[in-house]
């Protein structure tokens, strides 16, 4: 009988990526490269089609890092989003120790889950409008209550103070993203061994102590990603931002994906400038990004890596001394 010849199967999965490669070259790639190299020239303007390299060529990034309204936007969204990711975070983490309580045996939890996940899937545009009538001066569902509860003598104008609108907007953030954390940790406790669980029942710890001791240690590599992706995230808030409040009153809700965007199409269409405004937040992302993966690294993996790496050397040393015997 003739052998079977091996057949490779490599060349298939390199032609089933070479859509998504070439995607990826064309509409990724290049964009990012190419604003990285019209952030040291002179481009700016609609319809300009020549440009040159500034003779200083980090001139526009010190123009950046001086503009005022650039570090406005940088605090601000560092402050909206620390305050709509703790929040977020607690929430998922309590709806997550509900869900995947193995003592909970409420029916019902699959449409809790839909419902809590359904502001991911509702459009900004929609929530801006939304959130504007909630608040809205002098008549609003909100203003309403408060005055029918007494809470205040009469209607407040939410949208004129600096506070309150960035509290709405990073409420909003809550709200939208709440839902999806907990998508993500659920199927992370969903993954971890049960028998881990069978464990601790058997030795008697209580709900809590299990969700803490067990499933949180075991959710670090989850955790790190939704801390990671939120940040992102965060820090690329857009949409609600540019279309509930315009980045107003008074630049409180600037976010820096607003003004990348007010530079690049609004007014002088300083392109240059845009796209060494979004180099800078892409380093600072970078850097932030290794920063948590380093201090949320597996310390016990890399204790274990040096270990194996000593036990080689001195297997090595012990080998090269009998050779020499």
């Amino acid at each position: 009988m003739k052998q079977r010849k091996n057949v490779s199967y490599a060349k298939y999965g390199y032609i089933f990526s070479l859509p998504f490669i070439i995607v990826f070259l064309i509409f990724s790639l290049y964009p990012i490269f190419y604003t990285a190299v019209i952030g040291f020239t002179d481009y700016k303007g609609l319809g300009v089609t020549s440009w040159h390299f500034l003779d200083n060529p980090f001139q526009n990034f010190v123009t950046i890092i001086n503009n005022h309204s650039f570090r406005q936007a940088l605090y601000n969204t560092l402050v909206i989003w620390i305050l709509n990711f703790i929040p977020q975070i607690l929430m998922a983490l309590l709806l997550t120790a509900w869900f995947t309580s193995r003592r909970n045996k409420m029916r019902g939890k699959g449409f809790f889950k839909v419902i809590f996940y359904l502001p991911n899937i509702i459009t900004a545009a929609s929530i801006a409008i939304l959130f504007y009538a909630l608040f809205g001066y002098p008549v609003g569902p909100v203003n309403s209550l408060l005055v029918k509860l007494g809470i205040v003598d009469g209607p407040v104008y939410f949208l004129i103070s600096k506070i309150s609108a960035r509290g709405i907007v990073a409420f909003i953030q809550f709200w939208m993203w709440y839902g999806y954390t907990m998508i993500i940790l659920t199927s992370g406790v969903l993954g971890i061994n049960p028998e881990i669980y069978e464990a601790a029942e058997i030795d008697g710890t209580t709900g809590w102590q299990t969700f803490i001791y067990i499933t949180i240690p075991n959710l670090k590599t989850i955790l790190l990603y939704v801390l990671i992706t939120s940040m992102i995230g965060g820090l690329n808030m857009f949409d609600i931002p540019k279309m509930f409040m315009q980045g107003g009153p008074d630049n409180s809700t600037l976010t820096t994906s607003v003004f990348i965007y007010n530079q690049a199409f609004s007014g002088s269409y300083l392109y240059n400038r845009a796209a060494a405004a979004s180099m800078i937040m892409f380093l600072i992302i970078a850097v932030l990004s290794g920063v948590l993966f380093y201090l949320m690294r597996d310390k016990s993996e890399i204790e274990l890596r040096k270990e194996a790496k000593r036990l080689k050397k001195e297997r090595l040393m012990i080998a090269k001394e009998q050779e020499a015997l």
